[in-house]
């Protein structure tokens, strides 16, 4: 074995013990939830929907909606993911390691990101909500804790074959190659990237070696570059297009299909050390679209400056960090796992979109957690928020 696996293994046994070794005073020992965590959390969540209500009053008024009709609808998600995160937070985690959740829910999501293709709403030029008894919600957002939930399940069960590639790494990879299909066949390119990127993640802490790791992402990038070829075979160039040259001349057509990506350097441009002023924006005015929803870091940036910009950062910087901490703590592989992933997802998907904001990544699509407006985001963060504070609540 490399010295990789042997370290990773070496991490497990002195970090991590199932709970069937563990004595039983510390199987008894139920503590409260990590409390540095919970008031990062609402550090955030204040945060979030005072700037998402000074992005969203001027669109609510130009669509003749009273001026706080999108952050009321955002509290109201708000409390209900809080509701459902306090609810979790003391289920054991440990009930999730069960065959039938890890591959029933990953069953269930792949159904529903078929039904997305075949029945789903169409909005921006992709295709990616789905409505159900009248509930509109992205299937996308529910995969990614699916795939947190299976992957750390079937990494847990074949530890020990990690290091095999046919053994180990091809079945989890496997498990991916649908999800990727489905996903850019909306097409969603920032949502299955952070998937796949959580999978890795989960694979390589799980004890896959870095020539493995590195493999497997050569055959990732091939075959993602090979499903966008035939989705522009398909559907033409048009929505890839429009997406490069954003990124790559956000100037060069600032009146037609860079406009977004334009609007969103001014906002950021204009802001300076330390902004206009809480309220005092000018993009948000019609000129930058959804800029309460993904580009509402760019409200950010202009009303608060960068000094508000980086207490943004460095909040999820300190998310992250708390979310890892716990994870070294938990009793057992499949708590460290878990607890990883759902750390992951929320800090790869804040730099996703700040990267997507800022031009450094293709505008592709890809809301900030805690910030942006919508239903099932934010509730399944909340929810996913809930099942780490369970894993602090039994940490060693």
């Amino acid at each position: 074995m490399g010295a990789h696996t042997h370290t990773v293994k070496g991490w497990f046994k002195q970090k991590t013990k199932d709970k069937a070794e563990r004595s039983p005073a510390v199987r008894k020992k139920v503590r409260g939830f990590d409390l540095s965590l919970f008031l990062i959390l609402m550090a955030l969540l204040i945060m979030g929907v005072i700037m998402m209500f000074s992005a969203s009053y001027a669109k609510a008024a130009s669509e003749n909606l009273p001026g706080t009709h999108y952050m009321q609808r955002q509290v109201r998600m708000i409390l209900i993911g809080l509701v459902l995160m306090f609810v979790l937070s003391y289920i054991d985690y440990r009930w999730y390691f069960k065959r039938f959740i890890a591959l029933g829910s990953y069953l269930v999501c792949i159904g529903l990101l078929v039904a997305v293709l075949a029945a789903g709403v169409t909005e921006g030029g992709a295709q990616r909500w789905l409505v159900i008894f009248g509930i509109n919600f992205q299937p996308s957002e529910l995969m990614k804790l699916s795939i947190i939930l299976s992957f750390s399940y079937f990494i847990t069960k074949n530890y020990d074959k990690m290091t095999s590639f046919k053994a180990g790494i091809m079945p989890l990879m496997m498990m991916l190659v649908p999800v990727a299909g489905l996903m850019m066949a909306q097409p969603h390119l920032s949502g299955t990237i952070l998937i796949c990127l959580i999978g890795l993640t989960l694979m390589f802490v799980g004890g896959m070696t870095i020539k493995h790791l590195l493999a497997v992402g050569a055959v990732g990038g091939l075959g993602l570059v090979a499903v966008v070829g035939m989705k522009i075979m398909v559907d033409g160039m048009t929505y890839f297009q429009q997406r490069i040259q954003s990124w790559l001349d956000p100037f060069s057509d600032e009146r037609g299909v860079t406009w977004q990506t334009c609007q969103s350097l001014i906002a950021i441009g204009s802001g300076g050390l330390f902004g206009l002023g809480l309220g005092e924006s000018r993009q948000k005015y019609t000129y930058l679209p959804e800029s309460h929803n993904d580009f509402v870091f760019s409200i950010v940036c202009e009303e608060l400056g960068f000094v508000g910009a980086m207490v943004v950062v460095l909040l999820f910087f300190l998310f992250v960090c708390r979310g890892f901490a716990i994870s070294t703590k938990a009793p057992d592989k499949f708590g460290m796992l878990l607890g990883v992933g759902l750390t992951v997802q929320i800090g790869l998907q804040a730099f996703m979109n700040i990267a997507v904001v800022s031009n450094l990544f293709p505008n592709t699509g890809i809301s900030l957690p805690f910030f942006s407006y919508g239903g099932t985001a934010i509730i399944m963060q909340l929810a996913q928020v809930g099942i780490l504070l369970n894993i602090s609540r039994n940490t060693v």
